[in-house]
């Protein structure tokens, strides 16, 4: 079927949000940039002039599509080397979608994208969908062709698992940039009790090699393991010049909601870590050194001004 301007434009107008969603559901930008061009591919061989709401009929096309990706992602991740991590989305990224809550801020976050890992398909749309974006149960049910009330206990039980998963904190940006400072200060003093202050005691460190770049397979748990590993990263050494390939650029930035730390070699984005920043400390870092997750990245750190870097390492 050849479709009409209009109804190029009205899927034009609703990519920001499938792109949105489709990230949240599954967790990568490539794959949520496939399925919205998949999603367009089944709206041009459809009865356009049938559908009575376009917006809910691309909204179920592609949650279907991605309820086919996380099933088998599922298959997948069970293989992959290492932690597995999010594909990092930079500050101004409009596939990180409405930011107006503390509930869609924290749908995007690293944090609370690993979480919903361990959720059901079903689960992980429904939270999405109502939490995210604020769906009602009754359309939600509709695209998952089940009951409103079945809709309604799978939400408040993602919802629990989600909850008991992490603490919700909100910290002021001004509060947050000064935390990571003193970070910084701290990780490149050549001593580890400054960082353990500044950490929580439960504090973990994760990294997402993907088998491409070493990356420790176990994450680093508790207060001073993750000190002692942190003052390690930051102490220059000729291993890590060799790893490095180069000098090392550090920027403070944000990275799906959170303070992050961009590092870069030759203006390529060689790490993204974000800072899990709580009312008692730093309670986790994630970091995303994949080379293949961080492609994205690059590409909009090149097109963005982001000022002189905090520190180099050489």
């Amino acid at each position: 079927m050849v479709l009409t301007g209009n109804q190029i434009d009205l899927f034009e107008a609703s990519m920001p949000r499938l792109k949105a969603i489709a990230y949240r559901l599954l967790g990568s930008a490539s794959d949520a940039e496939d399925a919205v061009q998949d999603t367009f591919l089944r709206w041009q061989s459809a009865d356009v002039d049938r559908i009575e709401v376009p917006e809910a009929w691309l909204t179920k096309v592609l949650t279907n599509l991605c309820l086919n990706q996380l099933t088998s992602a599922r298959a997948r991740r069970e293989t992959y080397v290492g932690q597995w991590l999010p594909e990092p989305l930079l500050a101004g990224d409009p596939m990180l979608g409405p930011a107006d809550t503390v509930e869609q801020r924290e749908s995007v976050s690293f944090a609370v994208l690993a979480l919903m890992e361990r959720l059901s398909p079903n689960e992980r749309v429904v939270y999405v969908l109502r939490e995210a974006f604020g769906y009602p149960h009754r359309r939600i049910a509709e695209i998952l062709d089940i009951t409103e009330a079945s809709g309604q206990q799978i939400f408040h039980r993602a919802k629990k698992h989600i909850a008991d998963g992490r603490t919700r904190t909100e910290i002021d940006e001004a509060a947050a940039r000064r935390i990571v400072d003193e970070f910084l200060t701290a990780a490149t003093s050549g001593r580890t009790e400054p960082l353990v202050r500044l950490l929580t005691a439960d504090a973990v460190a994760i990294g997402d090699g993907g088998g491409k770049v070493p990356a420790r397979t176990r994450p680093f748990k508790g207060a001073v393991a993750v000190a002692k590993f942190m003052r390690s990263l930051f102490t220059p050494n000729q291993a890590a010049r060799n790893l490095l390939g180069g000098t090392a650029e550090i920027h403070v930035s944000y990275a799906n909601g959170l303070p992050a730390l961009v590092v870069t070699v030759d203006g390529r984005v060689i790490g993204v870590m974000c800072l899990e920043i709580t009312a008692d400390g730093i309670a986790a870092f994630r970091n995303q050194a994949n080379p293949d997750k961080l492609e994205r990245a690059t590409r909009q750190w090149a097109a963005t001004d982001h000022g002189e870097p905090v520190l180099r390492i050489n």
